[in-house]
């Protein structure tokens, strides 16, 4: 499976990874017209209407008003890394790839990193993507998009010793985000932890066609391997398809407290040793 198809799982709830690999005008609906029409006097504001506009998902919408505050109020790399974000998310990768490099100085430099990351992905650059990726994360270690975004990259190369402490860390940062704990739930059914990626959906209370996806995606990451580790990955599969179907009042009548200890910790069954879980 090549990485940038990783972009569009999980659709039904947050994406395992940040970025799209296809290029979509509109993730949602656009910004009222309103709003997007109404005149900005104060630069500041404007800058906020045209994340607005990119968190709504109209990119294209954003490019024009990225030309219209730059009359208005000159650039700035505040205007650039939303300009370089459009340009990617309207599939112009290259485009985006310079405006990104000529940040890498500024201020956004985390996010820089962050986008030419995304840019590398959609281009099947396995290397340079990770490569990026760490970088942003070097610059920002807090942001929990860019260490999901790394692990889960790590992920998709097969990489899962690699994948756990990003993983790991954004989960614990952020413990009510929906898209960390299922990408640590990926790692840990990707890892043979079946029963511990069972307990983390549970508890993080994810929609069951989320859950779905999360055990549909941990297959088709699957590696080809030798006929011992192939009937291991087998039953693996079956286990998880077995967890993925189970009803949702027998998993919750069966849950225990959360203990004290690391994330993977809490959700581990008790029977299981630290590791177990590391393979």
């Amino acid at each position: 499976m090549h990485l940038k198809h990783a972009f569009l799982l999980l659709p039904l709830a947050a994406l395992l990874l940040a970025g799209c690999g296809k290029h979509v005008a509109y993730k949602q609906p656009p910004v009222e017209p309103a709003l997007a029409e109404a005149p900005q006097n104060d630069r500041g504001m404007y800058l906020d209407l045209l994340r607005q506009m990119q968190a709504q998902g109209a990119y294209f919408a954003s490019l024009a008003h990225i030309d219209a505050f730059r009359q208005r109020f000159g650039d700035s790399p505040e205007l650039r890394i939303l300009l370089a974000d459009a340009l990617r998310e309207t599939g112009d990768g290259t485009a985006a790839a310079n405006v990104y490099r000529s940040l890498l100085k500024e201020p956004q430099a985390a996010p820089a990193w962050h986008g030419l990351g995304l840019v590398a992905v959609t281009a099947n650059d396995t290397h340079t993507a990770q490569q990026a990726l760490r970088n942003a994360v070097t610059a920002d270690p807090l942001n929990t998009t860019y260490l999901g975004d790394l692990g889960f990259a790590l992920l998709q190369a097969g990489q899962l010793p690699q994948a756990r402490a990003p993983l790991a860390k954004a989960a614990e940062l952020a413990p009510d985000n929906a898209r960390a704990i299922s990408n640590l739930a990926l790692w840990a059914l990707m890892s043979g932890q079946a029963s511990t990626a069972d307990a983390m959906i549970q508890r993080a209370g994810l929609p069951q066609a989320t859950r779905q996806e999360i055990y549909r995606l941990s297959r088709s990451l699957q590696r080809p391997a030798t006929p011992t580790s192939s009937a291991t990955s087998a039953a693996s599969a079956a286990r998880a398809d077995a967890l993925a179907t189970r009803q949702d009042d027998d998993n919750r009548s069966t849950t225990r407290p959360i203990p004290p200890g690391s994330m993977l910790d809490r959700f581990t069954p008790t029977i299981a040793k630290p590791q177990e879980i590391v393979q």
